[in-house]
């Protein structure tokens, strides 16, 4: 069992000076990253800009000071984007202060209690499924800004087929110079890493945004038109709680809780993979409730380990915490010094920012393999769990998106499972010459004996015309309460038709689960054989051959 300890202990042992320089280098190159990618965030989250900062800045230092990666990078991602935008947009910021909080409470919990190795039990196809429809998502709601588009007056534009109709009467509104800034800062975004990838296309692309709105004077809307930008230390604040807020906000807290985890573990099995590490699940949950409690708590919004930043961060040398840390650390210092200046940025830029984290976390191509590859069942919980996504929200997708697997999964162990009978000797792996007695039958069950293959044991099992009958069980692994209590149902019948059952080769969860409930001492453990071969033994006298 691993220990709640964070890694920045484990690092700190061995710790060098060489390693502090690469640390520090590519701490301040992921903020440099982060710092567009946080307002373009925080701005598709309904925020103000500088919210996204915030996150970034007191998430990303307490996940990397407390958590169970080495190279973990938190802050803003763009799985939050519509579900942080929607929360406020129905209930306010103090509402998304209260459904994080009581979502970093139950990611704390999670931690505490050893939970997160449960979360490799979500399937790949509800990841995909709805990993490409926030994608789909967010690239809706980024295309008003990219086309300098205006919604009608008095339009709910809060789902994202809300935004879907709202655009469809707005054409009348597009800004031929917006999509122009918007295509070249795309293009830019596109481009750049090919030139080079020490300095970040998104920096990039802002400065060629702001160059172009300021020195042609073309009529595109800037951050600063649209918001009021907040520089310096942020307040500390809680919001005022109420049983009515918190039990109205529960299922988003859950919604919060639960795409935090994943995400933030599955972030964590990637730089695994690219520094050859092993990271702590139960204390990178910890972390991550910690990490988004202090963020809202300073104004921020959830946070979880963004995948991208961290591979530009163990890319770029780092490999302990400290890096995150000084990530953390470089965005406080933009945010008390240069925060202004953010205000020049272009709406187009930003959207054309998303587009691209849209594109890059779609998995379209993961996508289509599935669709081309896997079985028709596999494919119908991605789909539906991507649609569901996209024309609902986050909690119904996963959740119908689990009971289809959940459905399916039983359907595939009922197939496994089989009742055959044998007819005589030469059928079975008995020893030489051990005949089936008359009167006798024998049946093998295969496979796990659950609730989905009860009916199965009880429509087989044909008691008529036998005064023994022998149950080989060697291929069953495991045995439910509902299988049980069908071969309660057998075994009365055989008592009602003066049959004797036996049983043959019991595996140990089979065995310990009919001995802890009574069923082999009412069967009489004389019926109970190692092997078919002491159970044919057995049914030769219990029929006086």
């Amino acid at each position: 069992m691993q220990i709640l300890r964070p890694k920045l202990l484990h690092t700190m042992k061995h710790y060098t000076r060489e390693q502090f320089v690469r640390d520090l280098i590519a701490g301040v190159i992921v903020a440099i990253i982060a710092l567009p990618l946080s307002i373009a965030l925080a701005l598709a989250s309904g925020v103000k800009p500088e919210q996204g900062i915030y996150t970034a800045i007191f998430a990303g230092f307490a996940i990397s000071l407390l958590g169970g990666s080495r190279v973990q990078i938190a802050g803003p991602t763009a799985a939050f984007a519509t579900i942080v935008a929607g929360i406020v947009a129905k209930s306010g910021m103090d509402g998304l202060m209260i459904a994080t909080l009581m979502a970093g409470l139950m990611l704390v919990l999670m931690g505490v209690f050893r939970l997160g190795s449960l979360i490799r039990f979500i399937p790949f196809t509800v990841t995909i499924g709805f990993t490409a429809g926030i994608a789909v998502s967010i690239f809706i709601g980024q295309l008003k800004d990219f086309l300098g588009m205006s919604y009608p007056v008095g339009s709910s534009t809060v789902e994202t087929l809300d935004k879907v109709h709202a655009l469809t009467q707005s054409f009348a509104t597009l800004n031929p110079q917006a999509l122009l800034v918007g295509a070249a800062a795309l293009l830019v975004l596109i481009l750049w890493p090919k030139v080079s990838k020490r300095v970040p296309a998104s920096l990039i692309a802002v400065l060629a945004g702001v160059l172009l709105v300021r020195g042609l004077g073309l009529r595109v809307n800037t951050i600063g038109d649209l918001y009021d930008i907040a520089g310096g230390f942020p307040a500390f604040h809680l919001p005022e709680l109420s049983f009515g807020r918190v039990s109205a906000l529960f299922p988003d807290a859950i919604t919060i809780a639960l795409l935090a985890a994943i995400e933030s573990l599955l972030s964590c099995v990637v730089a695994d993979g690219m520094i050859n590490s092993r990271h702590n699940s139960d204390m990178e949950l910890v972390a991550q409730g910690l990490g988004n409690i202090a963020s809202v708590a300073f104004g921020g919004i959830p946070a979880t380990g963004a995948i991208a930043r961290t591979a530009a961060n163990v890319k770029n040398g780092g490999r302990t915490p400290v890096a995150g840390m000084v990530h953390a650390l470089v965005l406080l210092g933009v945010l008390l010094a240069l925060m202004p200046y953010a205000a020049l940025i272009p709406m187009p830029v930003i959207s054309a920012i998303l587009f691209v984290v849209a594109y890059n976390m779609s998995g379209w191509r993961t996508f289509a393999k599935v669709c081309k590859t896997a079985p028709k069942s596999d494919m119908l919980v991605m789909v539906t769990t991507f649609v569901l996504t996209v024309a609902f929200d986050l909690v119904v997708a996963i959740g119908v998106g689990m009971a289809l697997v959940c459905i399916l999964f039983v359907k595939r162990m009922t197939e496994e499972t089989a009742v055959r009978a044998w007819l005589d000797a030469d059928q079975m792996d008995t020893d030489a010459g051990m005949d089936v007695p008359p009167h006798t039958r024998v049946f093998e069950l295969e496979g796990p004996l659950f609730f989905g293959v009860a009916d199965k044991l009880t429509r087989n099992l044909y008691i008529n015309d036998c005064k023994c009958m022998i149950l080989r069980m060697r291929s069953v692994n495991s045995i439910d309460v509902t299988a049980l209590n069908a071969l309660e149902q057998i075994v009365a019948g055989c008592h009602k038709h003066g049959i004797t059952m036996i049983l043959s080769h019991l595996n140990a969860q089979p065995e310990a689960m009919l001995t802890k409930a009574g069923f082999l001492d009412r069967l009489g453990r004389e019926n109970c054989c190692e092997h078919l071969d002491t159970a044919l033994q057995r049914a030769r006298v219990v029929v006086g051959a």
